[in-house]
């Protein structure tokens, strides 16, 4: 039996949310609904100009973990903090939402990485992220016993801006390949594709990457086409299974030539997209490690998708499993 359901590696990032309009983002250079890297200096003026804010640990693989362990799911995660009070905070919160968390933190600089994050009315986010000590993970925190003991890992696409991170990476699907599990990944951001477009192809094509998360944005850039359907054409032949989110108009989940197309789920509210996909993510793994067949998988994606877009913060305030089987899914 396995140790774990899932295994995420990610930036540990500390999420910093503030809402603000169009004209602010203008204003002060923010490519909206971007993942934008930014150094310290920026981050201190960004946060001297916040609204007022809230403080939750995030970080997209880190909320995928903290969701597979609100369905119940034995959730494991690597990433990496500094000694500091940014990273007691990140590792008490996703140890307190039951995912183990034993990644040795930094003993000094950098300090632990921390994303402002501004939401317009439109429910849209907008990142600043400074990467801090994230850049630090590498090969020595690989846990071998957890990335052989994994029924799958599952990796963020944001990880291939820190090269040391690439390393920690292959050497964990090593680990799981060689013990008969699956890798799973999410392209993360339609700019971090354009910077890495050839070598997480490379993931794909190779079998590094069993499992792709992408929404369609992505999933265009990945391919350079204005199609979804050519996007989807392409993604089939170049992994095992795709799942591709397209916001209200539901997911499409593909393996070989089977097609499964999932509705969203309703909300009454929109108001803050942040973690949406990492929750789909994390839906879709927890079904995916228990035997469901992939419609479920992707209604169980769109329930924690539709949850979280409900709240400010990325991660579940609801007990995944209870909503779950409210919703007559389990």
């Amino acid at each position: 039996m396995s140790d774990y359901d899932v295994l995420c590696i990610g930036n540990a990032i500390v999420d910093i949310i503030a809402q603000c309009d169009d004209a602010f983002l203008t204003q002060n250079g923010i490519i909206k609904g971007a993942m934008n890297l930014i150094d310290m200096d920026r981050a201190g003026l960004l946060y001297s100009r916040m609204g007022p804010a809230t403080e939750a640990s995030g970080g997209s693989a880190g909320n995928t973990a903290a969701g597979v362990a609100s369905f119940g799911g034995r959730a494991a995660f690597f990433g990496k903090v500094a000694k500091d009070q940014l990273g007691q905070i990140y590792a008490h919160d996703i140890r307190a939402q039951g995912v183990a968390f034993d990644t040795t933190p930094l003993p000094g600089e950098p300090p632990t990485a921390r994303s402002m994050i501004f939401v317009t009315p439109d429910g849209e986010r907008s990142m600043n992220t400074y990467l801090g000590a994230c850049v630090e993970l590498g090969p020595e925190d690989v846990e071998a016993d957890k990335a052989a003991g994994a029924k799958v890992t599952y990796f963020e696409g944001y990880l291939w801006d820190p090269p040391r991170a690439k390393e920690a990476i292959r050497l964990t699907a090593r680990h799981a390949h060689e013990a008969g599990r699956e890798v799973s990944m999410t392209l993360s951001d339609s700019f971090c594709v354009d910077r890495y477009r050839e070598e997480f192809l490379d993931l794909m094509r190779s079998g590094t990457v069993d499992i792709v998360f992408a929404n369609d944005h992505e999933l265009k850039s990945l391919y350079q086409t204005s199609s979804f359907e050519a996007g989807l054409d392409a993604i089939r032949k170049d992994c095992r299974i795709a799942a591709v989110t397209r916001s209200e108009q539901g997911s499409v989940i593909l393996r070989g030539e089977e097609t499964v197309w999932v509705d969203a789920m309703p909300i009454r509210e929109l108001v803050d997209t942040t973690g949406a996909g990492d929750l789909y993510a994390a839906g879709f793994l927890y079904g995916y490690t228990k035997g469901l067949d992939l419609k479920l998988c992707g209604d169980l994606g769109s329930l924690a998708a539709a949850l979280v877009i409900q709240q400010i913060g990325p991660r579940p305030r609801q007990n995944l499993l209870q909503e779950a089987q409210a919703a007559g899914l389990l």
